[in-house]
């Protein structure tokens, strides 16, 4: 009987790093990461010979300086005393507010824009598609120019609202636009305000597990759940708390008759907010609806032939066959314009709107002279929010992946 010898794997040798393709792609990854190392070494060691020459050195000891100006729109306490930092926290709190208020309002126009595309009837179709057009091909910038000076040139004094004879009556008795922005009610908290938050915050996950159940439970039984329970459950509970408590969440409305020359009360929204917080929405929400409709277009006609044949009314066809297919296609572009609108919202100088660029890397910039801190700054800033913003998207993205088995 012969004896089988296992076969000995070849030694190792220094010209397989090249020649075998098990370790070709490593190695030319490590030549790659070695280059891009020294690349960036050499360009720090410049940067800092270059400073100590000029005498400069890298430091933010000036962030704990006195600002020295103003900023129009805050969602903090802020003076002309106050530090850098808290500049540079303002900006990035205004940069955050009309990133959020941008993307809410783009997802909202471009799903209609994308849905009315697609529309049988012929003006609504070509109206959206004139849309469409119109806003994605002209550049962004332009679009915040001609909407800062559309919202600049609208709305009259404060004082054709104020007196016992106004010229005109406030909007349901709460809004008025003037030319220093939008007058509106603004929320106010007593001790217990904290309870009723919490209260709310539970009932978003109730509600929003709600509506899973009802999904799980029609895919694995067939058994259609009542949806409209997720409504009740989401705001009944609050509701109830914030009347049990004594209403410890309340409105301040705006005052008429406190001042002859200004509103007061209330809360006021900039006019240069308000510019780029539509510029971005409409221009952004263009290739949203274009992501939409491809998304919908995607989907075979049968799945909705299919549905129909079962009985499904259209709207249920719509939010159970279409869309969840739909949305593995427009879910990461969607990501993309989510990013776009971030990083566009650092065009907000050019409507006076104070965001992080214009504060710590304008203002602060100018008056400190540390160009190269507030930029390094800057750019951690829109890094960090970018991959924030793209690491939440993707974990929504692969729950509505295809999942093969």
């Amino acid at each position: 009987m012969s004896a089988i010898s296992d076969e000995t794997a070849p030694a190792f040798r220094l010209s397989m790093l090249i020649n075998d393709t098990r370790y070709r792609s490593l190695t030319f990854q490590a030549i790659a990461l070695l280059l891009l190392i020294i690349f960036m070494a050499y360009m720090v060691n410049n940067l800092i010979s270059n400073l100590s020459a000029a005498g400069l050195n890298i430091s933010y000891g000036f962030l704990d300086d006195p600002a020295g100006y103003d900023v129009n729109q805050r969602l903090i306490e802020y003076t002309s005393q106050s530090t850098h930092t808290r500049a540079a926290f303002v900006g990035i709190l205004n940069t955050l507010l009309v990133a959020f208020l941008g993307c809410v309002t783009a997802t909202v126009l471009g799903v209609i824009a994308g849905v009315l595309r697609l529309s049988g009837n012929w003006l609504t179709a070509k109206l959206m598609a004139v849309y469409v057009e119109a806003f994605r091909n002209v550049p962004v910038l332009i679009w915040i120019l001609i909407f800062g000076t559309f919202v600049t040139l609208s709305g009259g004094p404060p004082r054709q609202f104020l007196g016992d004879d106004p010229e005109r009556s406030m909007f349901l008795g709460a809004f008025a636009f003037t030319n220093r922005g939008l007058h509106m009610p603004s929320i106010v908290t007593g001790s217990s305000a904290v309870a009723v938050i919490m209260i709310f915050l539970v009932s978003i996950v109730a509600a929003f597990w709600w509506r899973y159940h009802v999904k799980q439970t029609l895919y694995n039984t067939g058994k259609l759940l009542p949806g409209w329970v997720f409504w009740p459950i989401l705001i009944v509970p609050a509701i109830l708390t914030q009347l049990v408590l004594g209403n410890p969440i309340g409105l301040e409305m705006p005052d008429t008759t406190a001042n002859r020359f200004n509103i007061q009360g209330g809360l006021l929204i900039g006019k240069p907010l308000i510019a780029l917080w539509l510029a971005l929405s409409v221009y952004t929400g263009a290739f949203i609806a274009e992501n939409v409709r491809a998304g919908i277009q995607a989907v075979s006609k049968g799945q909705t032939e299919a549905a129909n044949a079962l009985g499904l009314r259209p709207n249920r066809t719509m939010s159970l066959v279409v869309l969840p297919q739909a949305l593995r296609v427009i879910i990461p572009p969607l990501i993309s314009q989510y990013l776009n609108i971030t990083k566009n919202s650092s065009l907000a100088i050019v409507v006076g709107y104070a965001d992080i660029t214009a504060t710590l890397g304008g203002i602060t910039l100018n008056q400190t002279g540390r160009a190269i801190e507030c930029i390094l700054l800057v750019m951690l800033f829109y890094l960090t929010i970018s991959l924030l913003i793209s690491a939440a998207m993707n974990v929504y993205n692969k729950s509505v992946s295809l999942k093969e088995r």
